[in-house]
């Protein structure tokens, strides 16, 4: 009985844990919710990041438009993500694993005790899918980053990663995460589905265990989740807010995201796991898009004006984090 009583004491902690870490902002309001965390305000940083290219964007997604599962696929995913990286001038590196590979390139910084800030997504599908929301849109970012950011100097060094396998398990991003500085990581941005979007009231839902009343029905905005202690991450991709972006919905958690399953299904897992500081960004998967892991995941049914919206928000926030 005892037992028991301890287990639903830890229960109800938790709970009232998760309660107060919640903090949803959506970036077009005048007001923001006070937030619990442990970093310093994220200093303002005045910078005019560059202008993504929606034509490349879209070109990315469309030539990664084919079920990525099996070996020969996912290779030559591989080669597609290393071409463009060297046409942008990185030097890729792979990672290998028991059952995959990374991609890892990197851009060293002008401060050599700066950091790094790591960008990534995963470029492998399920096995029936096609995988263009999941993930093509996020890898066709983090490639557009490359273009934009690789040759502009900055005082902390850009490292982008592709995980492998993420859909078996985050085993790309766990193999990745065993090798971190944990020192010199000043933060992963992690992308998994950002260019799906939908207006209509009710078209959008939410994890049944959110201790919270969302405030919106309609899958518009871009989602932003992050751990307590390093809220200046999240709000990275508050600094630059407009009218011609999508809305940023931001949410902020205890180190304790077991609690909340839905949550911790993406790379940006492992990194809390470890006690890294990392954000998922995400137009929130299933909660909203009805391709999720099915064959119907199609160039046809991105938002092209969201996707190019959420890239620039994306672009606006590593540009931030880089200084």
């Amino acid at each position: 009985m005892k037992r028991r009583l301890i287990w639903l004491l830890l229960f109800v902690a938790a709970i009232v844990s998760i309660i107060v870490g919640w903090n949803w902002q959506q970036i077009r309001s005048q007001t923001r919710a006070a937030e619990v965390g442990y970093q310093p305000p994220l200093k303002q940083v005045t910078i005019a990041p560059p202008t993504v290219d929606s034509q490349r964007l879209l070109a990315d997604v469309e030539a990664l438009a084919f079920t990525r599962y099996d070996e020969d696929d996912r290779r030559h995913t591989r080669d597609y993500i290393t071409q463009g990286l060297e046409e942008a001038g990185w030097t890729p590196q792979t990672q290998k694993f028991d059952g995959g590979i990374n991609i890892v390139a990197e851009r060293s910084g002008t401060d050599s005790e700066a950091g790094t800030i790591l960008l990534g997504a995963h470029y492998d599908t399920v096995e029936q899918s096609p995988g263009v929301d999941d993930n093509a849109t996020s890898v066709a970012v983090v490639l557009e980053v490359a273009r934009l950011l690789g040759q502009q100097p900055t005082p902390r060094t850009l490292q982008l990663v592709f995980f492998d396998l993420e859909e078996v398990g985050l085993v790309g991003s766990e193999a990745f995460v065993k090798q971190v500085d944990s020192e010199t990581l000043q933060g992963a941005i992690v992308l998994d589905m950002v260019g799906y979007a939908c207006y209509t009231d009710g078209c959008q839902s939410y994890p049944p265990v959110l201790p919270i009343t969302p405030s919106t029905n309609r899958g518009d905005f871009l989602a932003v989740i992050g751990d307590q202690g390093h809220s200046h991450l999240v709000d990275s991709f508050t600094q630059t807010s407009s009218a011609e972006l999508p809305p940023v919905l931001t949410l902020t958690l205890p180190t304790m995201g077991r609690f909340t399953p839905d949550l911790v299904r993406s790379d940006h897992a492992p990194f809390w796991r470890n006690g890294m500081g990392a954000v998922l960004v995400t137009d929130t998967a299933n909660f909203r898009n009805p391709n999720y892991h099915q064959p119907s995941d199609t160039v046809e049914t991105i938002d092209p004006e969201f996707f190019r919206g959420a890239a620039q928000i994306v672009v606006n926030a590593v540009a931030i984090l880089l200084h």
